[in-house]
């Protein structure tokens, strides 16, 4: 409802230039915006080379999971050794972790020896606990063994290994302090066990050095904002169920119960549309609360299992999910106020929906055809979503050159190596942001296409159903939607495709904005300045009305695309003239009635978001292999999919209101005030005069 949309009777000729258009949309068209169909076929070849790239060269276990001193991904049962199970990273030899904590210190955390286990290890309360490496060489031991032996094979040490591990050289390492499990990491605490500490010295172990430092240099990796990422993406990853059930299931199911509610119960439907928004932004805010922590005890943790309780552990999630929080509470505020400022204007909202009403009741497959797109979109979503955590743990692992001087004992070898000793990273090149940036164009491309293939094929089925007098003929077959889709496929794929491009040029110019932004503002150490600021954010309204008016002015082109068969830059010049010609006659309902819808499409959305909470807050996705460092992205992911679902269907009632009332409008002009092909229904919900005159004529 971006704008009025008239017949275009004995005004504008049809596609072959010669033939009058009549009463009803006639066939007789032609392939257009070619051009642009072939760049979007060749943008899914390329789309689908990037995926694979990705598929080929990526590991998503390597977003939850640290590397080891072999530089194998923990949990990876593909590993030499196999690391089934074994998903925890422990850092092996304290005095690196203290040295990479040092301001001044050129060792890094990714240096230190770190090996994954199976849980983290405490220190004994009479004796001195052990770490040693993977078994291999002269330690005859299978993997199973040495994990039962709860990694400790020092007592089969040859005198030489021994003396070595009393080095910090190992193969074996003692285990000074306690850690906890945060985020598939062993964070030290810095609390040096004094029975093991006692024992290491007694039995001439060097010095251990024990300082807060030990426990900020791990917490500072975990918490850098590429790990947090990462742990972000790897979350949507995990709750893979929660965004079938959230983010496709239920947002289908209630997008089809409104639908058949609008059918049924159009004169309460705006009442409930607008009470059901306010109840679930609120309880939405709520979620957010608790998970904040400022309402109960139900903050999120980076602790995964049992520990104890006295052992704080603050998260960077957590300060975004406050962030969030607040952000919310605004927009709720901001919500309840806009809602109660429209309630006298319902009733006008009423008479608006009516009209879908009567069009969904007569052309009844309206309500069936978004599952058509709806079905390719979610195998799209589902390829996509698997190709984007491919593409964000792509990389090579390289054994890094720390220029330390670092010893390792080597099992195989029988010696102390200090040439091999640094720790491995995954290598990320150039190629692999920009496959991912394409990535992401991609997506929102391929959504915005299908969405304008919807509308238009809905568009096509109205108009059809309008200029026929709402009755069936032999121009219009009974199943007059997939007529429309026919014409939609075999013509008009082009000018949809190019429409849809443009929206998303206009949104990934404004995406690269906000990144440069973000990176300026970082590598900036004074303050913003003011002329800065303004300038940014006028760009970024500038940039939020072009794209606020593209969208307006694509929703009509659509439409006469679907009537008329012609290209899209000749059909928004049509629809740009019939909404300068209309917009005082029916702009005030088409205001109130996209409110309307616009709150009907966030009900669902805030719904899938709700459910979302409520499954992530189980057992699953709170502890164990499968707990998510934060409902945050998951939740987004669900809200994101539920608006775009409902969409979908919501585009039966957007797109009906739309032509229908726009092409009355037109008819109306065309016979004088008076309606030739407005069919019976039609003229039935809207034959009150009052009502007949505020459509055609607006305020006076």
């Amino acid at each position: 409802m971006r704008g009025p949309l008239g017949a275009v009777i004995g005004r504008y000729p049809s596609s072959d230039g010669v033939t009058e258009m009549g009463g009803i949309i006639r066939h007789n068209r032609k392939c257009r915006d070619i051009t642009v169909l072939v760049i979007f076929i060749a943008f899914w070849i390329a789309m689908i080379v990037n995926s694979s790239f990705g598929f080929n060269q990526g590991n998503p276990l390597r977003l939850t999971y640290g590397l080891d001193y072999k530089g194998n991904v923990c949990g990876d049962k593909h590993a030499n050794p196999g690391l089934h199970k074994l998903e925890l990273r422990y850092w092996q030899n304290p005095n690196q972790v203290y040295q990479s904590g040092l301001k001044d210190s050129q060792f890094k955390l990714v240096d230190a020896r770190s090996i994954c286990l199976l849980d983290c290890p405490i220190p004994s309360d009479d004796s001195l606990n052990w770490v040693c490496d993977y078994p291999e060489g002269d330690i005859r031991l299978s993997m199973d063994d040495w994990i039962n032996r709860n990694y400790d094979y020092f007592e089969f040490l040859t005198p030489e290994m021994r003396n070595s591990s009393l080095q910090l050289q190992g193969p074996c390492y003692p285990v000074i302090f306690p850690s906890v499990n945060v985020y598939w990491s062993c964070q030290f605490i810095a609390r040096a066990s004094n029975t093991s500490l006692k024992h290491w010295q007694q039995m001439g172990g060097v010095n251990i050095n024990e300082d807060i430092v030990i426990d900020k240099s791990i917490h500072k990796s975990i918490n850098s904002r590429s790990a947090v990422l990462k742990r972000y993406m790897a979350d949507i990853g995990k709750a893979w169920p929660v965004l079938i059930v959230c983010g496709g299931i239920l947002p289908l199911f209630l997008s089809v119960i409104w639908l058949m509610m609008i059918r049924h119960f159009v004169a309460a439907m705006p009442w409930i549309t607008v009470v059901l928004f306010n109840v679930l932004i609120v309880s939405v805010t709520m979620f957010y609360y608790l998970k904040a922590g400022w309402i109960g005890n139900d903050a999120i943790s980076p602790i995964i299992g049992e520990h104890d309780p006295y052992i704080n552990v603050f998260g960077r999630e957590l300060t975004h999910i406050r962030a969030i929080t607040v952000l919310m509470t605004f927009i709720m505020a901001v919500a309840i106020l806009t809602s109660i400022a429209i309630v006298r204007r319902i009733l006008m909202a009423t008479s608006v929906l009516k009209v879908a009403a009567k069009v969904i009741g007569e052309v009844r497959a309206l309500i069936l055809f978004p599952l058509i797109p709806y079905g390719i979109l979610a195998v799209f979503y589902m390829f996509w979503i698997s190709a984007a955590l491919h593409l964000f743990s792509s990389g090579q692992i390289v054994q890094n050159n720390c220029n330390s001087n670092c010893c390792t004992y080597d099992l195989v070898a029988k010696r102390v190596n200090c040439d091999r000793c640094c720790g491995y990273s995954i290598h990320y090149t150039p190629h692999i942001g920009v496959a991912i940036l394409f990535h992401l164009f991609g997506c929102y491309w391929a959504t915005q296409f299908f969405i304008a293939c919807s509308s238009t094929v809905i568009a096509g089925s109205v108009a059809s159903y309008y200029w026929a007098h709402g009755e069936t003929s032999q121009e219009i077959p009974f199943l007059s939607v997939f007529s429309s889709m026919k014409r939609l496929m075999r013509y008009s794929l082009g000018s949809v495709a190019l429409g849809s491009l443009i929206v998303s040029f206009v949104e990934s110019i404004r995406f690269l904005l906000e990144s440069i932004r973000r990176k300026l503002k970082v590598s900036s150490h004074g303050h913003d300045s003011c002329i800065g600021k303004a300038a940014y954010q006028s760009s970024q309204c500038f940039l939020r009305c072009i794209e606020w008016t593209i969208k307006s002015v694509n929703r009509n082109a659509y439409i006469m695309i679907a009537i008329t068969g012609k290209s899209f830059f000749s059909a928004s010049s049509i629809a740009t003239e019939l909404i300068m010609n209309n917009i005082l006659k029916i702009g005030r309902l088409n205001v109130i009635g996209d409110v309307i819808l616009f709150l009907g499409k966030l009900c669902v959305s805030l719904s899938s978001a709700l459910f979302a909470f409520l499954m992530l807050d189980t057992h699953k996705y709170n502890s164990g292999h499968n707990k998510t460092s934060s409902p945050l992205f998951p939740v987004v992911v669900c809200w994101a999919l539920g608006y775009i679902v409902a969409t979908l269907f919501f585009a039966v009632v957007e797109m009906s209101i739309d032509t229908i009332v726009l092409s009355f409008c037109q008819d109306s002009e065309e016979h004088q005030g008076t309606a030739q092909y407005a069919p019976p229904l039609l003229i039935e919900t809207l034959g009150d005069q009052n009502e007949m005159q505020r459509l055609t004529q607006g305020p006076q």
